[in-house]
């Protein structure tokens, strides 16, 4: 007989901090996670993950109850968009079109190897694609999408590999990300332009960089300030959301916490320009560093392991080879052309993150990075906007233009 334990809010939001604690002792009693820098919320999150599913085995069933988890990703993702004034838009604005560029171009590759993987081991050429940039690229949610399209389309039923595929992706890009980019930094002597130190706010102020171990100076007046403008992105983000599914606008819908981000720009450049309230950085530095922490440590914890187990074969052989063809490509691609630089190596970190994941799984993969080798404002610009924003867009066209060849 199956038992379903469902646990409480509270009880549960608690279990999301202890993961983070838990990450946080793992990594700094075995040395190659922190030299690595193996983001705190993979380490304790799995650790969790792998317990509720040594109890699944025995026939119990732990439910999270986790309510908050969409509303932190909406907070992180409006950090974003706070940070993201003009002045640092126009600064970084060709970096985001170059590495929309390479993004771009992976997608294409990772389609490819998905296919030809497929066709070898026997496989719908469909299932190329469910392991390549659908559930890869795209993440749960696109996943569950095409899904839906390939059984009323097809009659072909993916929805099993593409949520095990994306969860496979998820785990595997926060496992890659830190030693690809930690490798490159290493090996060039690469070092921030802002320095390695934990006062960076100090000289400046301006500066956004998610460093959990950064030195702050808050006040409970300007935590307070920054929730309430937070909030606004959040609630402007859900209901602008709900305008568009009512009014079957199909080319603006998009995940809300894409809206969150905009909202966060918009009201960023609104008091930019007319100065007259000023966003305090470090606050929207500590909100969005804790959001992000606790919204990762929720997710990874819900993981269900046991549908990565359950993975026919055929399928866990091109997750395997898509993993390797990703850092290779992050490693010898993205690297040289983003410039070689610092920011160049945490771009990397990232584009393993969102490239085997999703964008939270980027950011938390170069949150890792600058926590120990120090700030990448622009690492931070760049790769949310393009993960968030464009590359949903690029991959529905080369998806599309696969199927069109495929089918």
């Amino acid at each position: 007989m199956h038992t379903i334990y469902t646990i409480g809010e509270l009880e549960s939001f608690l279990i999301a901090i202890f993961v983070l604690f838990i990450g946080h002792s793992i990594n700094r009693h075995v040395p190659v996670f922190k030299k690595y820098n193996i983001p705190e919320p993979i380490v304790g999150g799995l650790v969790i993950a792998a317990v509720i599913a040594i109890l699944h085995v025995q026939n119990i069933t732990l439910v999270f109850s986790l309510s908050m988890q969409n509303t932190l990703m909406l907070m992180f993702f409006s950090t974003i968009g706070l940070s993201a004034n003009y002045k640092l838009l126009l600064s970084g604005g060709k970096k985001v079109f170059i590495f929309l560029g390479v993004a771009s171009v992976y997608i294409v590759i990772q389609n490819a190897v998905g296919i030809s993987l497929a066709s070898l081991l026997g496989l719908e050429p469909i299932m190329g694609l469910i392991a390549g940039s659908i559930t890869l690229s795209g993440g749960h949610g696109t996943g569950v999408a095409w899904s839906q399209t390939f059984a009323d389309s097809y009659g072909i039923n993916t929805l099993e590999f593409a949520m095990a595929a994306a969860t496979f992706g998820l785990v595997m890009g926060g496992i890659i990300g830190g030693p690809v980019a930690q490798r490159l930094i290493s090996k060039h002597n690469l070092v921030s332009s802002y320095g390695i130190g934990r006062k960076n706010h100090t000289e400046h102020p301006h500066l956004v960089t998610y460093d959990q171990l950064e030195e702050d100076h808050v006040t409970a007046k300007t935590i307070i300030e920054t929730l309430f403008i937070l909030l606004l992105c959040i609630t402007g983000a859900q209901w602008f959301a709900t305008w568009i599914a009512q009014s079957n606008v199909a080319w603006l819908k998009m995940p809300d916490f894409v809206y969150a981000l905009f909202f966060g720009v918009i009201i960023a450049n609104i008091t930019e320009l007319t100065r007259g309230y000023k966003l305090h950085t470090e606050s929207v530095d500590v909100i969005g560093t804790v959001s992000l922490s606790l919204f990762l440590s929720m997710a990874l914890m819900s993981l269900k392991l046991w549908e990565i187990f359950d993975l026919a074969i055929p399928l866990l052989i091109i997750l395997l080879v898509q993993t390797a063809v990703m850092a290779f490509f992050a490693y010898f691609v993205t690297f040289k052309v983003m410039g070689r630089n610092y920011d160049a190596a945490v771009i990397t970190g990232g584009h393993c993150g969102f490239g085997m994941g999703a964008t939270p799984t980027a950011v938390m993969n170069m949150g890792a990075l600058v926590s120990r080798t120090g700030p990448s404002p622009q690492a931070f610009m760049v790769v949310p906007i393009v993960g968030a924003f464009f590359i949903d867009i690029v991959n529905l066209i080369i998806l599309q233009g696969y199927l069109s060849f495929i089918m």
